[in-house]
């Protein structure tokens, strides 16, 4: 069979998607095409694939070039780099350590070479700062987008779709990562797997790390648990995106027949009572599976007049759909057949599940002509269709596995308790007759219907009239043409019922008042006969199909109504700019689509609901229920009427979900009681609050944009301004400091009140010069201008330095030392790590009364060195735990203190700089006292030997000229008198 008899029979391409389809094929074209070799985790020999290809390439002819390849110490790898053209290194350095340089891939130079095949390895690398680019994937796009292709790797965990899962799995949280729509748009994925069993042989081997490096992973990562669960993901998502593959192949080419590459379970319902049965064993058939489910209904022309408890059926049965987690969706179409079977075939389902009640599709199904249709387009013989027309004894699943006879038929078995699920339907109250649309059961609707059936009667007797005014001049074929119109026109304004009544009738009154005898329903010409049995079959299908075309008319100007609407909303909230605009449009929306009125609790910026806000052209609701709305913003699940929490009340909550977080709560009242309990009401209610809370998101950002932006200006000017000042400000103080010191050395000694005053300026001067240094730091950190000399420092040596440099501060404090000789060694700059110490002790003591303690001590973490400096001062005020860090930020009890709050400020920058924190805690359980902690990453340092505890001691009195600072030394880290 060729392959056109593969696809789509009715109609040629559509010539936009041709076009839009040539145009990005033109767009695919002028770009590289990209490679990834996909793996479990490092080992599984992603790198020594790539390499192995690459050479086979080069050895037909190809220029192929290593941008960045990785071997990790690999014998094996680094053999297969030898004979390919290797790019070199672009040499970056460190934005921490000046004297350490880092090897990047060098971006510029793969595109003055321009190979056409060029090898950067792992994907997921994060440049170093100063690279144009933050991640090595966007270097990649830019060399596709200049027509190199492209070979990489990257390992499951790299993902972003997967990275939590894989370290919820493994414990180790992987911070590389690689948006999935660059694995998804990859043009090749290649998955290079290996077992559990044997990766841990490589591993132990030294095939994968170093061993140093080999043993630590055998006992963290790599453990054969998480190397099992690591291959499974990766299976999964390379099945999942070959999947997406197939599936965009048959769309392009137009392929109808489905593929059993994947199982997938699709769930038919219709009216009868196991709807819910059906959703269910779709439900438990997908768990067994582990596949994607759906469920569908179809709303052909004949489901419009279902009666309340059919239409509840359905209703409830989505509901409990769309709860279990499966993709709902309700199809129009004029044939239930067709509808289910583009659906199967457009997303490539191989399994339907259907019901086995008597009306499951009785109502709801197609017409038995659209049934011989199905037969006869499948090429079957015109014997079958026309008894399928004539008996309808095909059932929907029979014709189902007729018209997709490459799909599985599942019928459900039959509920032999005889249970019956209207109960279900119906909510607590016995409410449950109260809808948005009459059924037909009811008074209103009933006297509707009986009226359509009498303007049926009525438009008979008008043709009746008619042909009789015009019998002297029309033969008796043009009257019937006439009693033909009248049937249109009652199945254009009054649907299929009186259409039918319509063509009964005409049938009788043409027989009864113009077929010879006439005044009679004798025939005197057998012919007649068929006359009237054509007349009689050309008007009831002429009469259904035009009521038909009717009813799908009325459901698409529906839809329309409903999209346009949408989109109307959605085009006013993009233009709102106050949250109040946004009230405004979202009520007269809501009132003029759904008739309802409506409520807002926004959130305020605390996070705490506000108030309700209603539209004052509206009238007020009492309703409302703050409770309720309160209970839905903190589960950000919906309540109230149409939902399980709370039916009976008569306002739908339902949370304003954005993006980022829950904006708030909106509550709906409509004008009928249940009218939400229609899945497409609900749909089209919830699409709304997603709009609206959207649109509350946007303004949101837009106001931290703008606050961002003048904060961000505002700092610059500071750090300018102060910059400026305190350059200028520097020299000035340095020479006042001088002449102080300089009087205080003059010859005879100055009198002693002049001697106190020379005291206070040169005390005032290098207070201020203190001021000034933090200033000048906190202008360079902020401006990244500072070069850390990074080297392996003692912090015993720091502290000692420290307390030199503050003799004069800490004069009037006892000052307590733990045993620092046992800390290990630390990477720091000596001068900065310094000026930290210098202001936390500074901080001590200008906070804490004369007489009391500072204590230093330090301790070793898993990955930190820390070291604390602890006072029995006030203590920090509670709640201000971090806010005491920021510039400018002082305590509530320091007013009387001079200062302007930024020591703690420099510090925090100093030690973030390092990769390290500081913090403050109480030292009592009254908040009294403060405990400054600074943690430093650990490192490798080099071995040192210890040194005895009165070397400190000693040093310290020594620096101190065996005065000033009394310092007190104790092993076991406790303060001595």
């Amino acid at each position: 069979m060729p392959d056109t008899a593969q696809r789509d029979a009715p109609g040629r391409p559509d010539p936009d998607a041709l076009l839009q389809r040539m145009q990005q094929e033109g767009e695919r074209a002028a770009r590289g095409k990209l490679r990834v070799y996909f793996g479990a985790s490092a080992g599984v020999g992603k790198t020594f694939a790539m390499l192995t290809a690459a050479r086979a390439l080069r050895e037909q002819g190809s220029d192929v070039v290593i941008g960045v390849v990785e071997t990790h110490g690999r014998a094996e790898t680094e053999a297969l780099i030898a004979g390919l053209e290797r790019l070199p290194m672009k040499a970056m350095p460190h934005h921490k350590l000046d004297d350490r340089v880092l090897q990047e891939f060098d971006l510029d130079g793969a595109l003055a070479r321009r190979p056409a095949l060029i090898l950067v390895d792992e994907l997921a690398h994060s440049n170093a700062s100063g690279s144009r680019h933050p991640k090595r994937w966007q270097d990649i796009e830019e060399l596709l987008s200049a027509g190199i292709d492209v070979w990489t790797t990257v390992n499951v965990q790299h993902l972003d779709s997967l990275n939590e899962a894989v370290g919820g799995i493994t414990g180790i949280r992987v911070w590389e990562t690689v948006p999935d729509t660059v694995f998804d748009d990859a043009d090749e994925v290649i998955l290079v797997d290996l077992p559990a069993d044997e990766l841990l042989r490589r591993l132990r081997d030294g095939k994968v790390y170093l061993p140093e490096q080999a043993r630590t992973a055998a006992t963290n990562f790599f453990r054969k648990g998480n190397l099992i669960a690591l291959r499974e993901l990766a299976l999964r998502r390379t099945a999942d995106r070959v999947d997406d593959d197939v599936r965009a192949y048959r769309h392009a080419e137009s392929i109808r027949p489905v593929w059993r590459t994947r199982e997938a379970v699709l769930a038919c319902i219709g009216t009868g009572d196991d709807a819910a049965q059906v959703v269910k064993s779709a439900r438990r058939l997908a768990g067994q599976l582990d596949c994607d489910w759906h469920v569908v209904t179809v709303a052909t022309p004949r489901l419009a007049p279902l009666g309340g408890h059919e239409r509840a059926n359905i209703e409830e049965a989505m509901r409990l759909a769309e709860e279990l987690g499966a993709r709902t969706e309700t199809l129009a179409g004029s044939d239930i057949v067709q509808a289910v079977a583009g659906y199967v075939r457009r997303h490539n389902l191989t399994k339907v599940v259907v019901g086995r009640a008597p009306g499951n599709w009785r109502r709801s199904g197609g017409s038995l002509l659209a049934r011989g249709r199905a037969l006869l387009a499948l090429g079957l013989s015109p014997f079958l269709g026309a008894r399928a027309w004539l008996f309808g004894r095909h059932s929907f699943a029979d014709s189902l596995a007729l018209g997709c006879p490459e799909i599985d038929v599942i019928r459900v078995a039959a509920d032999a308790m005889g249970a019956d699920t209207r109960g279900r339907a119906q909510p607590a109250g016995g409410r449950a007759d109260v809808r948005e649309d009459p059924a037909p059961n009811d008074d209103s609707s009933v006297v509707a219907h009986r009226i359509d059936y009498l303007w049926a009667v009525a438009w008979c007797g008008g043709a009746s009239l008619l042909s009789a005014l015009t019998r002297p001049w029309f033969d008796l074929v043009n009257i019937a043409m006439l009693f033909l119109a009248a049937v249109v026109g009652v199945a254009l304004r009054h649907g299929r019922g009186p259409a039918a009544l319509a063509s009964v009738l005409s049938v009788a009154a043409f027989d009864f008042f113009f077929v010879p005898p006439r005044m009679s329903f004798a025939v005197s010409d057998v012919q007649y006969l068929v006359t009237f049995a054509v007349l009689l079959t050309v008007g009831l299908v002429i009469g259904q199909l035009t009521a038909g075309l009717r009813e799908q008319a009325q459901v698409s100007v529906e839809r329309e109504t409903d999209a346009r609407t949408l989109y109307e909303l959605a085009r006013e909230l993009s233009a709102a700019l106050m949250p109040e605009q946004i009230i405004d449009i979202s009520s007269r929306f809501l009132q003029a689509a759904l008739g309802a009125r409506s409520a807002f609790f926004l959130v305020s910026p605390k996070g705490r609901l506000l108030p309700p806000v209603i539209d004052p052209t509206q009238r007020g609701n009492d309703a409302i229920d703050p409770v309720l709305a309160q209970w839905v913003f903190d589960h950000g699940q919906p309540a109230g009427t149409g939902t399980h929490t709370l039916p009976g009340s008569t306002v739908l909550y339902l949370p304003l979900k954005a993006p980022m977080q829950t904006r708030g709560v909106l509550a709906v009242e409509p004008q009928k009681w249940r009218a939400f309990a229609r899945p497409e009401r609900r749909r089209q209610i919830d699409v709304f609050a997603t709009l609206i809370a959207i649109a509350i998101e946007r303004l949101h950002y837009v106001e931290v944009a703008q606050q961002a932006l003048v904060s961000m200006e505002s700092e610059r000017l500071r750090s300018s301004l102060l910059a400026a000042v305190s350059h200028d400000l520097r020299t000035p103080l340095t020479s006042l400091i001088g002449m102080a010191e300089t009087m205080q050395r003059t010859e005879p000694p100055l009198p002693a009140s002049l001697s106190e005053t020379v005291d206070a300026m040169r005390e005032q001067a290098l207070r201020m010069r203190t001021m000034v240094v933090n200033l000048l730091d906190m202008a360079r950190l902020q401006s990244r201008d500072v070069r850390m000399q990074k080297e392996w420092q003692s912090l015993e040596e720091l502290v000692g330095a420290a307390l030199a440099g503050m003799r004069d501060a800490l004069s009037r404090h006892r000052v307590s030392v733990a045993d620092l000789s046992a800390l290990p060694l630390v990477e720091c700059d000596a001068v900065l790590m310094e000026r930290v110490l210098c202001n936390l002790l500074e901080n001590a003591a200008k906070y804490t009364p004369p007489g009391t303690g500072i204590r230093i001590s330090g301790e070793v973490a898993e990955t930190e060195v820390r070291l604390a400096v602890a006072d029995d001062g006030p203590g920090v005020p509670r709640g201000q735990e971090l806010s005491i860090f920021q510039k400018f930020t002082r305590g509530e009890r320091e007013s009387a203190t001079a200062g302007v709050g930024l020591g703690l400020a420099v510090c925090e920058a100093i030690v973030q700089a390092h990769g390290g924190r500081i913090w403050v805690e109480s030292v009592n359980a009254d908040h009294t006292g403060a405990r400054f902690v600074v943690a430093l990453p650990r490192g490798n340092p080099p071995a040192i030997e210890p040194e005895p505890p009165e070397a400190l001691e000693s040093a310290l009195l020594a620096a101190h000229g065996n005065g000033g600072v009394p310092v007190a030394h104790d092993a076991a880290n406790k303060e001595s008198s």
